[in-house]
């Protein structure tokens, strides 16, 4: 069962906090998937859009996103986000973290961002995400660093790259 934070309304702060481009990147993260516009795309983990609505700007009107979150808070909230921004083309999806998130059709890319260390059975996981992907389709996770870094879980939730 993934992991759920306590304090929705919290989290989505911390989410949302501005200081959090410094760290993260999301110009140079959204440049480095290349996406293209017709492109279907699942951001898993997707919490309040702060990947989703970047995505979505880059797969156009004629792609989309899967919005996937297993919070029914941050499904709400990125709703109300996405039609308080006129943004179109993004699906919210709340998902059981064992089954299959998103209905056909198939992605071509599957986005995991600052979430991996949510999930307890990763192995299984992955498996169900590779089985939406098209050929071809990649998997880009992101995730913290096992080491004492300012932001990020606990050192214990952290996972070293070589364990996944």
């Amino acid at each position: 069962m993934h992991r759920l934070h306590q304090d929705s309304t919290a989290y989505i702060a911390m989410l949302e906090d501005p200081a959090r481009d410094a760290y993260q990147k999301p110009a140079e993260v959204v440049a480095a998937l290349a996406l293209k516009a017709g492109e279907v795309v699942a951001d898993i983990g997707a919490g309040s859009g702060y990947f989703t609505l970047r995505m979505a700007k880059e797969v156009g009107p004629t792609g989309r996103v899967y919005a996937v979150d297993v919070s029914p808070e941050m499904v709400v909230h990125l709703n109300r986000r996405l039609r308080d921004a006129g943004v179109t083309g993004v699906q919210t999806i709340l998902a059981a973290p064992t089954t299959r998130c998103c209905p056909t059709p198939r992605w071509t890319a599957s986005f995991v961002c600052d979430t991996w260390h949510h999930i307890d059975d990763q192995a299984k996981y992955l498996g169900l995400m590779k089985r939406m992907l098209r050929p071809g389709g990649q998997v880009v996770m992101i995730d913290f660093q096992k080491r004492d870094l300012p932001v990020g879980p606990p050192l214990s939730m952290k996972i070293a790259q070589g364990d996944w």
